[in-house]
């Protein structure tokens, strides 16, 4: 099987392009190459039950990221100013008369 490349890795910051999230922005924690997913911090967030144990003898109710489609996100550059995305529109040449 080959490997695959990605456009992010982790440790990114990527904002979400489509879907649900649209428009948020994050760091990336985990990315998922089997699945072509990614968990990006603060964005995504589920409700996990669990089961009684020592640490909550009650059961809980946790949040935790969701993960994301790889092709729902871009990459964001940061600057000291702005955020700006890498994604660039390439220009038509110009015929000269």
């Amino acid at each position: 099987m080959a490997i695959q490349r990605f456009h992010v890795k982790k440790g990114d910051q990527v904002q979400v392009i489509s879907g649900n999230h649209k428009g948020s922005t994050g760091k990336i924690l985990q990315v998922f190459p089997g699945k072509l997913q990614v968990v990006i911090e603060g964005v995504r967030m589920i409700k996990k039950h669990t089961k009684k144990s020592q640490d909550s003898p009650t059961g809980a109710i946790i949040e935790r990221e969701g993960p994301i489609h790889i092709s729902n996100v871009k990459r964001v550059e940061e600057t000291e100013a702005t955020s700006k995305t890498t994604k660039t529109k390439s220009k038509k040449k110009e015929k000269a008369s």
